[in-house]
């Protein structure tokens, strides 16, 4: 299975340390360079999870997490903050504005690939969750239907039957 993300970074050197640890995992990345550029791609590209640096130029990564999260095409994506920001508060509020994970830059590489993954899964997880509970309420829907033809067609020969016996 391919996965979609999305890195919103304004740092080249950034992009090209993901790139080269991404690329290999077979990920198909798309990159923004802004908040508004994040937006935009997430809108065109639905990425299973996207890479949020904070500090970016136009709206930073916290406020570019909010529109998301506010927004109910977008509000499931897992967002994991990337950024240099590694001050206790900072890290609160990426989670509080409903950020799936926070990492601090200079990042370890394998750590990155191992919190993706794990996103990934529960994503994935969460996703067939999901259709399965609506296809159990498509079932559930189908037989109250029934049941209540079923009812509704043996009412009148119990009625008769219950005249003939008195």
């Amino acid at each position: 299975m391919h996965f979609k993300l999305e890195f919103a970074d304004d740092t080249p050197a950034n992009i090209d340390l993901l790139f080269q640890t991404l690329s290999p995992e077979g990920y198909k990345i798309s990159v923004a360079g802004t908040g508004e550029e994040t937006l935009k791609l997430v809108s065109q590209i639905n990425p299973d999870l996207i890479l949020l640096d904070v500090m970016m130029p136009g709206i930073d990564g916290f406020e570019t997490c909010k529109k998301l999260k506010k927004n109910p095409e977008t509000a499931s994506i897992p967002i994991i903050f990337i950024t240099a920001k590694a001050e206790a508060e900072d890290i609160v509020k990426g989670f509080t504005l409903g950020g799936a994970d926070y990492l601090t830059k200079p990042f370890n590489r394998e750590e990155v690939c191992a919190r993706i993954k794990t996103h990934l899964h529960f994503q994935v997880l969460l996703n067939t969750s999901e259709a399965q509970n609506k296809k159990l309420n498509e079932l559930n829907d189908t037989k109250n239907k029934l049941m209540g033809m079923t009812c509704h067609d043996l009412r009148n020969p119990i009625t008769s039957i219950q005249g003939f016996s008195k």
